[in-house]
């Protein structure tokens, strides 16, 4: 069973690795890596419990929250173009 959700795991990262490439947009491309990220950790979660180490899954609880974060501080550098300011003006 672990082996089927292993498997379909691979080849959605592989479709997400393709969109990443062939995105039309930059956010479709930051859209699919955020995705493989998620993957990821799903796999590391299955090979966890496949291995009969379920304490995998603290790992891959800390790898979400990294790649959470790092896809928020993309997505604001790929909007404001910095990660300093917010984009609003100040009136002096």
């Amino acid at each position: 069973m672990f082996g089927a959700a292993m498997a379909g795991l691979l080849i959605t990262m592989f479709l997400a690795l393709v969109r990443a490439w062939r995105g039309p947009t930059v956010f479709d491309r930051i859209l699919a890596v955020n995705m493989f990220g998620t993957q990821t950790v799903l796999v590391i979660a299955v090979a966890g419990f496949m291995s009969g180490r379920p304490e995998w899954l603290d790992l891959a609880i800390v790898y979400g929250l990294v790649n959470f974060i790092g896809t928020i501080a993309v997505l604001k550098f790929a909007k404001f173009g910095n990660l300093a300011e917010d984009g609003r003006r100040t009136v002096r």
